[in-house]
């Protein structure tokens, strides 16, 4: 078990390094793995509590198939009331194996509650199974906004996203990921409806699509949340 999570650790770090001299983050899924999109904010002083968190919490993860991706600083909130630091992408074979950590995980760590919550001030966490294969990157010269809508109605919410979406690609943007059916587990919730990930060529593209979808023109919505993600 330590070799193993040696390796995943290794592999993590020398990952990172390509990722970053070659300026983008590559992510490659297949058919019925999981994604995570965890949204967190550290708190300060927490140095001693993530080493017991590394040592305790994190080789379980590994043991159910969790692998740690390219992750991303959250720059600016745009719209909304959720104020992470960092966006957290995970990795797990299956919803099987992701699901049995959530279910197994107080009984191999008692504690694992209160060391999140010793850890983090916010920890918002969605899943999503993979219908099929996808492969995506996010570039770090780009300008890269993460998107997440809760709907009031499912008819009338699909018009918008389907509006929202020729929105920004009439305006220059990318839709890089679309995700949608997440799962979020009791004590964690951020399942919004659609999340997306879209690139902009830089931030002045971004501003005029920004100009013209203020947060007025979400009413229809019952929640957004948009933050810039580097």
């Amino acid at each position: 078990m330590r070799k193993l999570l040696i390796k995943v650790i290794a592999v993590f770090l020398i990952s990172n390094l390509a990722w970053t001299q070659e300026k983008q983050k590559l992510y490659e899924f297949k058919k019925g793995e999981v994604l995570d999109i965890l949204l967190i904010k550290t708190k300060e002083k927490t140095g001693k509590l993530f080493d017991v968190y590394k040592k305790t919490i994190f080789p379980v993860g590994v043991e159910y198939t969790f692998q740690p991706q390219p992750n991303f600083a959250v720059k600016k909130i745009i719209l909304g009331h959720h104020t992470p630091s960092s966006m957290i992408i995970g990795k797990w074979e299956n919803a099987r194996k992701r699901e049995g950590f959530l279910n197994n995980i107080v009984k191999r760590v008692p504690d694992f509650h209160e060391q999140r919550k010793g850890l983090f001030d916010y920890f918002g966490l969605t899943y999503y199974e993979m219908e099929k294969d996808i492969k995506f990157s996010v570039k770090s010269n780009k300008f890269n906004i993460a998107n997440a809508f809760w709907g009031r109605d499912d008819k009338k919410s699909s018009a918008f996203y389907k509006e929202w979406e020729n929105k920004v690609k009439k305006l220059g943007g990318e839709i890089v990921l679309k995700l949608e059916n997440g799962t979020s587990p009791i004590g964690y919730y951020y399942n919004a409806d659609v999340f997306y990930i879209v690139e902009w060529k830089d931030k002045s593209s971004f501003k005029v699509f920004l100009k013209e979808n203020p947060l007025s023109s979400y009413e229809d919505l019952r929640n957004v949340h948009q933050f810039v993600i580097k």
